[in-house]
């Protein structure tokens, strides 16, 4: 196997992974982000670049990054589900939710309240 095989596998690893090896790691699993060194998890260009590869590796982003509406919006235009792990305000935003739920209509279970009562 090879070691991003093996770290992605492995809930145990030597050391965190560095940029590249996530970067890598993601594009084989959503979760290997949860492997990255804090400060990866917390870098902004960095997480941008791994949700654009894997929208659902926003769960692993640090939560600042949760309410960053650019790096949420491109979470969600890679994979709906990820309004999920977004920041309370952001799942009342309308062109977020509307993207999420053109792909797929059971993101609207995330939305906020107001925005599920909304017929538009």
């Amino acid at each position: 196997q090879s070691r991003i095989a093996l770290l992605v596998s492995s809930p145990i690893s030597a050391r965190p992974m560095n940029r590249q090896e996530v970067l890598e790691a993601v594009r084989q699993n959503n979760s290997a982000l949860q492997y990255a060194a804090a400060p990866l998890k917390a870098d902004r260009q960095f997480v941008l670049e791994v949700v654009r590869q894997n929208g659902c590796a926003l769960y692993y982003a640090a939560d600042p990054l949760k309410a960053d509406r650019e790096l949420v919006l491109e979470a969600v235009r890679q994979a709906w589900v990820a309004l999920q792990w977004a920041a309370s305000p952001l799942k009342a935003d309308r062109e977020l939710v509307l993207e999420a739920v053109r792909q797929n209509g059971r993101a609207l279970s995330f939305a906020a309240d107001p925005l599920k009562a909304d017929r538009e």
